[in-house]
């Protein structure tokens, strides 16, 4: 007998709020904080470590708004598309503190410019000017390429916001402990499709196992830190994403044992030249994402919507 309806136990919070893609409310995660850094943190660190988690969500959520007018079910367009949401808030909250601990990262407009710092950053980098893992900007397929590829980013993200909400960083902290109400959500989605269409037909089955040998190899970068991560970790204002593999892995395999599916063979797309998308280079996909993201805010750049 397959243990389909155990295999969750522990993966949503036991406050009912699992099932909701914007948590527990829209209240400012920041109201009444005290958003100073410490005086001791390298500021410049300090922004492109929230550049990171900030381009993960963001380019993360473009990928999810592509499913808009395109999902199997209504249902899972409103999902995709809360999902996504929830991203950007996270993302607008890491840009925007990026900018504040390092003003040179933000791209200059015009010094008449109304935009936002945040919006800066996203619509008007360059490809290489970007900091998110090469896992996120992959093309969408089909529909199980997207809740695998879901799976593995939130479980590996719920994961360091997890750690993060003891960040000494005081934003860090706030858009972490606002963060995992809504992580614990996506993974939970994610891995409740895994599971049905692991256990569905052999179309569906087939389509779930080369999801995971499309998106696998992807997976070991999320664990490589960079000099800014170790830097930050060790002054207790990050997390080293090392520490958090062997919750992934357990995860993954839990879900993938109650989706009666095997786990990829072992493979890593690797570095080149010792350079992943933390050092801004990127897969061929990730410029058509920024093509179609950047394209409204780079013909009129200084609008205001």
């Amino acid at each position: 007998m397959n243990d389909h309806d155990s295999a969750y136990d522990g993966l949503v919070d036991g406050d009912g709020h699992g099932q909701w893609a914007f948590g527990t409310s829209f209240d400012d995660p920041l109201a009444g904080i005290d958003t100073t850094v410490p005086g001791d943190v390298d500021l410049a660190a300090l922004a492109q470590y929230c550049l990171m988690l900030g381009d993960d969500a963001l380019v993360s959520s473009q990928r999810l708004a592509e499913w808009s007018t395109r999902a199997p079910e209504l249902e899972e367009e409103v999902a995709l598309a809360n999902v996504g949401l929830d991203l950007i808030g996270q993302a607008r909250l890491l840009l925007a503190r990026a900018a504040a601990a390092d003003s040179s990262v933000t791209p200059f407009i015009s010094d008449t410019s109304p935009v936002p710092a945040e919006d800066a950053l996203a619509f008007f980098r360059d490809e290489s000017a970007f900091r998110n893992v090469r896992l996120v900007e992959l093309s969408n397929g089909d529909f199980a390429k997207t809740v695998v590829r879901l799976l593995a980013f939130s479980t590996w993200r719920l994961a360091v916001f997890d750690r993060l909400r003891e960040s000494r960083d005081p934003v860090l902290a706030a858009v972490a402990e606002k963060g995992i109400k809504e992580l614990t959500y996506h993974r939970d989605y994610a891995a409740r499709w895994v599971v049905t269409l692991g256990c569905g037909t052999e179309e569906s089955k087939r389509r779930t196992a080369d999801a995971l040998v499309a998106v696998f190899p992807f997976v070991d970068e999320l664990f490589v830190p960079t000099t800014e991560e170790l830097a930050l970790a060790e002054s207790g204002v990050a997390v080293d994403p090392r520490d958090v593999r062997p919750e992934f892995d357990a995860v993954l395999a839990q879900v993938l044992h109650a989706a009666e599916l095997d786990a990829p063979p072992p493979h890593s797309v690797g570095f080149v030249g010792g350079r992943g998308g933390r050092a801004g280079l990127h897969t061929e996909a990730m410029g058509f994402v920024l093509a179609e993201m950047q394209s409204v805010a780079r013909a009129h750049p200084e609008g205001l919507w």
